[in-house]
């Protein structure tokens, strides 16, 4: 039976998106001769216009090793509380009605959205409204619950990885202790991660407040003990005991999500108080969204691409793409949006950075 295809990137880019439009198109066009559109800049574009494109073999061809996505993406666009200019102020409106008509005009039969905790709880609602959604699990942060892993994150941990190698050098030059911030709104997973594969000294997650005391006799200890330099990395997300996060912009002040950041910079200056060794911060940000897939990568979003075509084929509709172990599955969309995947300070990851002495921040 011919189908029509929709697909869309939503929420913060990441490597591997690419991957996983080819794969869709390809598997859709040379396994079951589908059409496939896709629409830009996320559900915005099943908003205004609507805004799509045919996507044909010829218009994939060499985006397996790019980063981003060729159909752009927004993370400030929820049709249920969409931002909406009303007498010169932006107010929130419900304009779902606006993307059923356009994902009608547009002809399609099933939409497959590429995306993370958000996205997907947007795609499970549209799903509840009638449109046949299937999801794809997308964020580097690796914290949706029903898949052992995501697209992106063993990307972003790379980069990481590769930029505390590059700050040991200068840290052990100059005797300095270097506070490096990566992403974790949430969860630690990429803090958790690179810190181990980059060697460092503490690390500090969303997951385990932190005592800025025994980080200080941490580095202190390893000053006496002839290292003279100390590699610290914490989420963006991470918390002092009996603290709150480090916010730039309030959830008011940014449509309804907080806009982390600076606590790299706070820990730095509490460092410097209470040790006598020059601390100097890096801020990894959006660097750690961009930049060629690593292998792994790619070869995972091509088999979430596949396996999104073969749901449709089989009608598992409200359904998203997973990998339990070495098999790709399909999990109900409700269940993994029910709550994050975060990283137990019990388990067996937070164990092993212990046991190879980095201080976790308790």
């Amino acid at each position: 039976m011919s189908k029509t295809v929709a697909i869309l990137t939503g929420g913060g880019d990441c490597p591997g998106l690419n991957a996983v439009i080819r794969a869709v198109v390809r598997a859709a066009i040379l396994r079951r001769g589908w059409r496939i559109v896709g629409i830009e800049y996320g559900f915005n574009g099943l908003v205004e216009g609507p805004r799509w494109r045919e996507l044909d073999l010829k218009g994939v061809r060499g985006i397996l090793q790019r980063g981003g996505t060729i159909l752009g993406s927004s993370n400030r666009g929820d049709p249920f509380a969409y931002p909406v200019k009303r007498n010169g102020q932006t107010v929130l409106e419900d304009v779902s009605e606006l993307v059923l008509g356009n994902f009608r005009k547009i002809g399609a039969d099933v939409l497959i959205v590429v995306g993370g905790d958000g996205s997907l709880k947007i795609a499970r609602r549209f799903g509840e409204l009638g449109i046949p959604v299937i999801g794809v699990p997308k964020t580097i942060d690796n914290d949706l619950r029903g898949t052992d892993l995501t697209f992106g994150f063993t990307t972003a941990v790379r980069t990481v990885t590769e930029s505390l190698d590059r700050l040991h050098s200068t840290a052990e030059s100059h005797d300095r202790v270097m506070v490096v911030e990566v992403m974790g709104r949430d969860a630690g997973w990429i803090a958790l991660a690179s810190g181990i594969a980059g060697s460092a000294d503490v690390i500090l997650i969303p997951e385990i407040p932190y005592r800025v005391d025994k980080i200080c006799a941490a580095i202190r200890a390893r000053s006496e003990s002839g290292s003279r330099f100390s590699i610290v990395v914490v989420a963006e997300g991470a918390t002092p005991a009996g603290g709150d996060k480090i916010v730039q912009k309030s959830a008011k002040e940014n449509f309804g999500v907080e806009r982390l950041g600076g606590v790299a910079h706070h820990l730095a200056r509490q460092i410097e108080t209470c040790l006598d060794m020059e601390s100097r911060v890096v801020v990894l940000g959006h660097v750690q969204r961009g930049g060629t897939p690593a292998a792994y990568d790619r070869i995972l979003s091509s088999r979430f691409g596949v396996k999104a075509v073969e749901m449709i084929a089989a009608g598992e509709f409200g359904k998203m793409v997973a990998i339990h172990g070495d098999q790709v599955v399909s999990v109900d969309i409700a269940a993994a949006v029910g709550g994050l995947k975060l990283v137990d300070p019990e388990g067996e990851l937070v164990a092993t950075a212990e046991a190879l002495g980095i201080m976790v921040g308790r």
